[in-house]
């Protein structure tokens, strides 16, 4: 199954911040949002990845005077991607190697989606559960 069939079912809207915005207003949208994690996008595009893990062990390391720094000292700047083609299998490789939970999705240099952890795992059950049903047709049809 490659990238862009999840897209097709999950959707491609991304939550995007600004890298000027505060660590306040991104935990406000994380929780509005119900989400783990937002895309970075500065005037040159992707600038950056941050997430729920980022704020803690920040905050852990610098206090609560974090909340009123901006999220470029927080993020993440090298940003594993995706494209729409790449495989879930792939997926999974580069999230393994790189401890992610999010991969953006880019396409031409264009943020096309983002996909998470969960959603892959949910692409899995339903892969499972198809081919389940698929063997209960085969083994029903042979009796």
């Amino acid at each position: 199954m490659r990238i862009a069939d999840v897209l097709k079912n999950k959707g491609t809207a991304v939550v995007t911040i600004s890298p000027q915005a505060t660590v306040t207003e991104l935990l406000a949208g994380l929780a509005e949002m119900n989400i783990g994690a937002m895309v970075v996008m500065g005037k040159s595009g992707l600038e950056g990845i941050v997430s729920e893990r980022d704020v803690v062990r920040q905050l852990h390391k610098r206090g609560s005077s974090l909340l009123a720094q901006p999220v470029s000292s927080i993020m993440t700047s090298v940003v594993a991607t995706c494209t729409p083609r790449d495989t879930v299998d792939r997926l999974n490789v580069l999230m393994t190697q790189n401890r992610v939970r999010h991969i953006p999705v880019l396409d031409d240099g264009r943020l096309a989606g983002i996909v998470s952890i969960g959603d892959v795992v949910k692409t899995r059950m339903e892969e499972l559960e198809t081919e389940q049903q698929q063997l209960q047709a085969y083994i029903t049809q042979g009796r």
